[in-house]
């Protein structure tokens, strides 16, 4: 059984652990910052052996150095060579073995041209997406197009329902602050407002989500509903799916 655990970083960032069973052997999704990772390591006396990045930012990647001198890992990521330290560097449709789960690579630009993310199949099956999709919301476009990241989110939509969506951020509440704007006759984004309320004021994390869920309250992923385009409408284009999900972007961006 492979377990996931937030390790908090920077305010508002997870870094993924993940674990199989109890066994010692450990992977971090974008260490950020080493230091919380080498606390834990430590204390419950675990052993680093693999570390998965998915895009260059400094949130994502400053904690590599210190990690790679500390315990030496295995590190896949993508093929961006500001990137420094990754030992594999993957794209799309490639596969790899972690703490004997298989996991395929999906290229997702958009928040960076080089963003990847990683999906593990299983019961249930597992994303881990960085940047690129949040609960209730996408990230900005520092790199890519719109057309890009429609498309990218397109590809993690039509993963199964059912699989665990670990963004790389505590965004949600913000997120559905917009979705309650940008798709206001939506019961699940009003439910789900509620929540997430709830379990942050219990200093619980929002995610993982899923796709299921994310389909119903992620106005990003909701671009072809009629609520959401008419109330996209007032901001720009919604002539397409693809021109829908830049006003909301757009709309989002300086919401």
């Amino acid at each position: 059984m492979l377990s996931v655990t937030p390790i908090p970083a920077f305010g508002d960032n997870y870094i993924w652990l993940l674990r199989q069973d109890t066994n010692s052997e450990i992977c971090v999704v974008d260490p950020g910052d080493a230091a919380p990772v080498i606390e834990l390591i430590e204390r419950e006396g675990l052993t680093l052996s693999t570390v998965l990045i998915t895009h260059h930012h400094q949130d994502h990647t400053g904690g590599l150095p210190e990690l790679i001198e500390r315990y030496a890992p295995r590190v896949i990521g993508p093929d961006n060579p500001k990137i420094a330290g990754i030992d594999e560097r993957v794209g799309q449709g490639d596969e790899f073995r972690a703490l004997g789960r298989l996991f395929e690579v999906h290229e997702v630009p958009g928040h960076t041209l080089d963003h990847i993310a990683f999906f593990t199949a299983g019961i249930p099956p597992l994303l881990f997406c960085g940047d690129a999709l949040f609960s209730a919301g996408c990230g900005r476009l520092f790199e890519g197009t719109p057309e890009q990241m429609h498309t990218s989110l397109g590809k993690l939509a039509a993963l199964p329902d059912d699989t665990l969506v670990f963004a790389a951020h505590e965004y949600t509440l913000a997120n559905l602050r917009f979705a309650l704007a940008a798709d206001p006759h939506n019961p699940d984004v009003a439910k789900a407002m509620e929540e997430c309320q709830r379990a942050r004021e219990l200093d619980r994390p929002t995610l993982p989500s899923t796709l299921a869920r994310e389909k119903r309250i992620n106005p990003f992923l909701r671009c072809r509903d009629a609520g959401v385009r008419q109330a996209a409408s007032a901001h720009g284009d919604t002539d397409s799916e693809s021109a829908t999900f830049a006003t909301l972007r757009s709309w989002k961006d300086t919401f």
